[in-house]
């Protein structure tokens, strides 16, 4: 075999089992990732009642419901964010 290849593959060979490490400041990329999901489910809870609200008082006056869509986009939309994380780690393997 020549001697640039039997070196390619020793590289190779060394470089297939790498040890996982974090990179540098990944701690404070973890923290703004928990914010961003706290502000995620935040905004989940205020547009469910917000559009129950307007369910409501479209009930009361008699006025078109749009806000049926506004629930369910709203329910569709948080379950998709708070499951995320669950989708990463199924993809990812951890």
């Amino acid at each position: 075999m020549h001697p640039v290849l039997q070196t390619g593959y020793d590289l190779v060979a060394q470089l297939s089992n790498p040890t996982p490490q974090a990179p540098p400041m990944s701690d404070k990329i973890v923290q703004l990732v928990r914010y961003f999901t706290w502000f995620i489910l935040l905004s989940g809870v205020i547009a469910i009642t917000y559009a129950g609200g307007k369910f409501a008082w479209e009930k009361w006056t008699g006025g078109g419901l749009e806000s049926p869509k506004m629930i369910a986009g709203a329910m569709i939309g948080r379950a998709v964010a708070t499951s995320a994380g669950t989708i990463m780690n199924a993809m990812i393997g951890n």
